[in-house]
Parts: structure tokens; sequence; C-alpha cells
């Protein structure tokens, strides 16, 4: 008798990557062309299609950190100002208003959609508050006709952290199109992946054009343009930059990413409706539905785990998944849980309640749409037997 197979493991946020983009990383590796080219051009191309927006208002780079970082730069915040932010969120959102010499100030969520308060907003402005970056939480827009007319009235920078929102709108506009800049994450978990990568949309072309500079050493050409068959052009560093760029090798997984959105969103949102109808009668918090006017990207499926009512705490639930092979997410525990913000900034918890409490009670589920429907079978049924 030999041992029965180990049942395998569901990684959590596993991407799908089908045979066209593993043709198109060939093609470009056979190609010779590796680096910043002409694939990432077309996938800008086709983002900003896709965003309703400009060809000029885009600028890929290699991370969401790069594309949050690099547009406070280019938005000229001068160093010391305060940038009002979200405790609830990853540490790349408050470490790129670090690395631009900014000072983050947190504002606290709503506990029901867990984006960023308005309200909390308002009353975290100093004469110092210098622009608000948002986070579209899980997907999640958002009230952004509210932040913007907070903005507008003190004369704010408006910045878009769009990592978990390449699907989302607002009342018929996509997320990233109503501040002075959008930024969008394409890590491998993300609902579009190129591996690594990110892309900028700014609210207007030159601002877009000073980001593409200052993402490839604040050279005046791109490496594409200096050894094209064009023949060789000198350029000119005409700041200091940096090295974001991205590459046409994650490129070449985007464009294909790209062109399957829809359907891929359409299989998130089926998995989410499979979740909430599976869940609907357990002693947990669900997501909130999506508002009126909206459209949900997705991204994120959370559980909110009240020891008191579900008779289990969220670590111990985190540990009973992982002991039947699923894997699972915190999304997120809030900023000043964290000892570098807690000891730089006197942080505490208490001080931002709802996204403490979100925080501490949140587990994500497995909601990639490589997800089959017998996984999610197993996850619904490892769920219900762990909570009842």
């Amino acid at each position: 008798m030999f041992p029965e197979a180990e049942e395998k493991f569901i990684v959590f946020g596993a991407p799908l990557i089908e045979q066209v983009e593993i043709d198109e990383v060939v093609a470009c590796m056979q190609s010779g062309w590796l680096g910043t080219g002409p694939r990432v051009a077309q996938f800008e191309r086709d983002f900003s299609a896709y965003q309703a927006v400009l060809p000029g208002q885009v600028a890929a780079v290699n991370s969401c950190t790069a594309a949050l970082h690099i547009s406070m730069v280019a938005a000229g915040l001068e160093p010391g100002g305060e940038v009002i932010t979200t405790p609830l969120t990853f540490c790349a959102s408050v470490n790129s208003i670090i690395h631009a010499g900014l000072t983050p100030i947190l504002a606290d969520v709503d506990p029901v959609s867990q984006c960023i308060d308005p309200a909390a907003i308002e009353a975290a402005i100093t004469p110092r508050t210098r622009a608000i970056l948002v986070v579209h939480f899980a997907g999640r827009p958002c009230d952004m006709d509210t932040i913007m007319a907070i903005a507008s009235r003190h004369r704010l920078v408006v910045i878009e952290d769009c990592a978990h929102a390449i699907e989302t709108e607002y009342h018929g506009r996509k997320a990233g199109t109503f501040g002075d800049f959008g930024c969008f994450s394409f890590y491998a978990t993300k609902n579009i992946t190129t591996g690594e990568g990110g892309m900028v949309i700014s609210r207007s072309c030159e601002l877009a054009a000073r980001v593409r500079v200052l993402a490839l050493h604040g050279m005046s050409k791109d490496a594409w343009h200096r050894f094209g068959d064009a023949g060789y052009k000198h350029y000119q560093v005409v700041e200091a930059g940096f090295k974001y760029n991205m590459m046409d090798l994650q490129a070449a997984i985007g464009i294909h990413q790209l062109a399957r959105v829809e359907p891929s969103w359409q299989r998130r949102e089926q998995l989410w409706g499979r979740y909430m109808q599976a869940f609907a009668d357990l002693p947990v918090d669900l997501p909130a539905a999506p508002e009126a006017g909206t459209r949900h990207a997705y991204h994120l499926f959370t559980l909110m785990l009240d020891e008191a009512r579900c008779g289990i705490s969220r670590d111990a639930f985190l540990d009973a998944m992982n002991a039947r092979r699923i894997g699972t997410g915190v999304h997120y525990l809030s900023l000043p849980e964290h000892p570098y913000y807690q000891q730089r900034f006197g942080w505490v918890p208490e001080q931002f309640p709802h996204a403490m409490r979100l925080g501490r009670q949140t587990v994500s589920l497995p909601l990639s749409p490589k997800l089959s429907d017998a996984d999610q079978q197993r996850i619904i049924a490892a769920v219900r037997e762990i909570l009842r």
C-alpha cells in the first residue's frame, strides 16, 4: 500500500498565466530586447485605452511603490509637507511618502467600506498638509466626490493608490483618473500581473512626461530611443532620477493579462458571489455589497473574525486553514501596529480604532481567476468546518 498523496496546497493569489504570455516572453527574449522598449510602449498604449485616457498620460514603472514615490516627486511636494493617508493599507503606501521626504499623517477608515473616511481626512488637515493619498481598498472605490471637494477646498494634490483597483469605477469614471496621479500595481497577486510592475496615470501629459524622465535616471531619452534602429541618440540628464523603469520582459506578460481583464474580473465576481452565499449563515462579518454607481474590482475577499462571536481567534483560523493546505492572507494589520512607525511617529493603534479592529480581525481568502470550482469548494468546506 502506498500512502495517499498529500492534498495540493492552494496558493493565495496565484496568477493565471496562459500560453500566450509564455509565448510572448519567449519572443521577447529571442528579440534581444529585454529592457524598456516596444512592448512597454504597447502596454502603455493598451493601458491608456482601457483607462480611457490619452497615451501620453501614462508611464510604466517597475512597481506601484515606485509609482507612488515618483508621483510625489513629480508633483513637486516640498520636503517636510504632510500627506494624509489611511492606516489600513500595505506599508508601501506610507513608505513612499517617507522616501519622498514627506510626513505621513493617518486618517481612520470607514468601518463599512474600509476605505479612508473623508471626515477623518478633513479633521487631519493642517497648514502643512500638501496632499491626500487615498487607497481604493480591496477593489472598492473611495468616496471620491467628497475627497476631491476637500482637496479642491484646501488646494491639495490627490494621489490614488489603485493597487487593488484596476477595474474599479466610481460614478462612471475609472479609479485613478480623479486625482493628479493614479498608481497601479502588477505584482504577482494583483488582478493583472507582470510579476513586478506598476503604472502611473497623470492628469496631464506634461507631468507624465516628467514621470518617465524621473523613472530612468532623469535621462532625456530612454534606451529604446538611444539604441534603436534609427541610430544612436545622445541623452542628457535633466534631473536626478531613479531606476524605476519597466522591462519589456514584464510588459510581455502584461499585454496579454490586460487583454483578458474583463473575463478575469467576471470570474472573480463569480467566486466572490459564491463565497457570499456560502458564508451568509456563519458568525462572521462579510464584505459590504458594492455601492450603487460603483464597480468593485473584487481584488480581496475578506472575512472579519470576532473571536467572541465565532469562537476562534483570527491567527488560530489562519493556522487551521494552513493545516488544511489552503493559503490565506492578512490585509492588513493597521500601520500603527508596526514597531517602526510606533517608534518614528509615535502612532498607537487605539488612535485609529476602526483600522485597529479591522486589522486584527481580517482574513483574505483566495480569489484568483486561476482558482477552480473544486478548489473553491474545498476552501468553503474548510471555512465552514473551522467556524462551526
